[in-house]
């Protein structure tokens, strides 16, 4: 039987792992910077991985302060943990729910919109007790970005979900934009071409053309104020961003770098996505092996 795991993070923040599920087909595990890392047999089996430890945080929070404000990813490498944290016992009705960024002008009823892709695949599902949109198309987008921001700040965030892009992003956070140290919470940003490449790839848009420039995003500083991060990052096409994210430098040329740093993060790979990895030249399981901490 699969029992708690417990580590002491570098900044002396005690991290508590939820055991590893059966079907996660655990394949290797170990440490890199602060972050606990787990790979896992497939996609699916690293989506139930993460809704598992996302769901003992929750409900913690929840058990502690009668409620857990809760920020959201999206995108196609979000699917098989969010499939997996809807069927978790959870009490959503104390959930308040927020998302990390939405394309600029986009109405809400797009179905490339982020605003779309929170309700199909979870509000309408587990109904959380507040759900509050990023409306990217508002008239007064500055004006959008204080209210947001004000939303977020109101109290800690209990944990934030956080995908890793194919160019290291952390939400719309590209290199060329990302901060380790932005004052703002949010703010409106360009995207890249490789970001746009990617959003055209998943099938959200027809071509790269179709896909929009500009977007509001939750910054890098802003994430990392959340008290947990849970990501999971499977498929090939992330290989070389989890490779850089977890053995190459802490830097802003790799947003999703800063995973490292977190006091309390946990990110859930599947065999595709750890391919690149020195650690996966070892294939025996280790608790003790660890990379990177520059």
């Amino acid at each position: 039987m699969a029992c708690w795991k417990y580590f002491l993070a570098s900044a002396g923040t005690l991290c508590i792992i939820a055991p590893m599920p059966d079907s996660a087909e655990l394949i290797q595990e170990f440490r890199a910077g602060s972050a606990y890392v787990a790979v896992c047999g497939s996609a699916a089996r690293a989506g139930i991985a993460a809704a598992a430890q996302a769901a003992r945080v929750i409900r913690s929070a929840i058990a502690k302060q009668g409620r857990a404000r809760v920020i959201g990813a999206t995108g196609n490498s979000q699917i098989p943990v969010v499939d997996a944290i809807v069927k978790e016992d959870i009490d959503w009705k104390a959930i308040e729910l927020f998302h990390m960024d939405e394309y600029a002008g986009m109405k809400a009823d797009h179905p490339s919109s982020f605003r779309y892709w929170i309700r199909t695949r979870l509000e309408e599902k587990v109904h959380p007790g507040i759900t509050h949109y990023l409306n990217g198309d508002a008239q007064d987008v500055a004006a959008e970005i204080d209210r947001y921001t004000k939303l977020l700040s109101d109290a800690p965030v209990d944990v934030a979900f956080v995908g890793f892009g194919e160019n290291g992003h952390i939400a719309f956070n590209d290199p060329a934009v990302a901060d380790f140290d932005d004052p703002a919470m949010l703010k409106i940003i360009t995207l890249d071409e490789a970001c746009r490449r990617q959003q055209a790839g998943e099938g959200h848009f027809k071509d790269v053309a179709a896909v929009p420039r500009e977007a509001v995003t939750i910054t890098c500083s802003g994430l990392f104020r959340a008290k947990a991060w849970v990501c999971c990052v499977p498929e090939g096409r992330k290989a070389e961003a989890v490779r850089n994210a977890l053995e190459g430098p802490i830097s802003e040329a790799c947003p999703a770098s800063l995973v490292r740093r977190h006091p309390n993060a946990n990110i859930y790979l599947d065999s595709d996505s750890a391919s690149r990895l020195s650690v996966m030249e070892t294939p025996t399981r280790s608790g003790s092996r660890q990379l990177g901490d520059s």
